[in-house]
């Protein structure tokens, strides 16, 4: 009898349920596994290969130093450190390294951290701390300068301090509006930039009021000569545009301008505000600002993740190689102190 694809589907369609459910699930575990073992085998092949970098000082002159609990490990000729191919990864010196493939799997379907602790059998604090190393992997993931027509424009997060048990002033009812129309002094300030062509960035930048340096800091190393920035009528992006010599054009959405030219306007950002903001208060009820930056980076990274057709591997890819991504993790700390005091 010829094996076809309908013959398949049929066999599959007469299965129970569970049985069908378990033999899809033995099918699909070992390509989820092997996409990030084939990841963690080729960054060691670059390190072999005299490719890679020392995670310590980005020398490339090292040498093989004997193994470390299984792993290769290497010595600088530089700083004279050693390194493994985990080193400065959010992997370094991390248990159940055999769960991480499955980790990444729910990660991608957005699962809760509840529902990964109960499939993966972890602490909710693991699954925790996981997911935030794992985020500070994708901060820089596929950041090129900004070309054509960039829009930029900021939104506001109510600060929030969302899982701290002392919190440092009294606790504010979810939904609740600022006193006072327009205030935005106990808001944080995120920018959200976009070109035509598909490059987008989301950056926290202080708590309040924008100013000129909040946008260089944003989006100052990834504007050229060819980049012409359009955005309301803030003075702080006019003063940016001058001090860059680059081309500006403003739109006044709340005196009915929301197009200049036919071509000049911020809807894209401004839907982007929109379904970044229904992300996070749907799926996570509002999140901290101390990990806001991280969210950022989540929503961004799904956004460029889900036009490949291989997401996991696209994403064991980026998280694995980036060798700067526990440092970023041990930062949010002293990051979201200097946010508070930005005031």
């Amino acid at each position: 009898m010829k094996v076809t694809k309908e013959s398949i589907k049929q066999f599959l369609e007469s299965l129970p349920k569970n049985e069908r459910e378990e033999l899809l699930s033995e099918f699909l575990e070992p390509s989820k596994s092997s996409s990030s073992d084939t990841q963690r085998l080729s960054r060691q092949e670059l390190l072999n290969n005299k490719q890679g970098e020392c995670p310590h000082c980005s020398s490339r002159q090292y040498v093989k130093y004997g193994i470390d609990k299984g792993s290769q490990r290497y010595k600088c000729k530089s700083c004279k450190r050693n390194f493994t191919e985990y080193t400065g990864t959010w992997l370094a010196g991390l248990h159940k390294k055999d769960k991480v493939d499955a980790y990444l799997a729910l990660m991608l379907e957005e699962k809760t951290l509840d529902q990964i602790k109960v499939e993966l059998k972890i602490n909710k604090k693991t699954a925790f701390d996981w997911r935030h190393k794992i985020l500070s992997s994708l901060e820089n993931l596929d950041k090129d300068v900004f070309s054509g027509i960039t829009e930029s424009d900021e939104t506001f997060f109510r600060y929030s301090e969302k899982g701290k048990k002392n919190l440092s002033g009294k606790g504010k009812k979810r939904g609740r509006q600022s006193k006072g129309k327009g205030n935005i002094s106990d808001k944080v300030t995120v920018v959200a930039t976009s070109d035509r062509a598909g490059q987008h960035g989301l950056n926290v930048v202080t708590m309040g009021r924008l100013c000129k340096n909040d946008i260089t800091r944003s989006i100052g190393g990834r504007i050229s000569e060819k980049t012409i920035l359009c955005s309301d009528s803030h003075l702080s992006y006019r003063g940016f545009a001058i001090d860059n010599s680059i081309e500006h054009h403003t739109v006044k959405p709340k005196s009915g301008v929301y197009i200049k030219e036919g071509v000049y306007h911020v809807q894209h950002v401004n839907s982007m505000h929109n379904k970044l903001k229904k992300w996070i208060n749907h799926q996570f009820w509002g999140v901290s600002s101390k990990y806001l930056q991280q969210y950022l980076n989540w929503f961004r990274a799904k956004e460029i993740i889900k036009q490949n057709q291989q997401p996991l591997s696209q994403l064991v890819k980026q998280t694995v190689f980036d060798i700067r991504a526990l440092e970023r993790y041990f930062r949010i700390e002293k990051e979201f102190e200097m946010l508070k005091t930005s005031q």
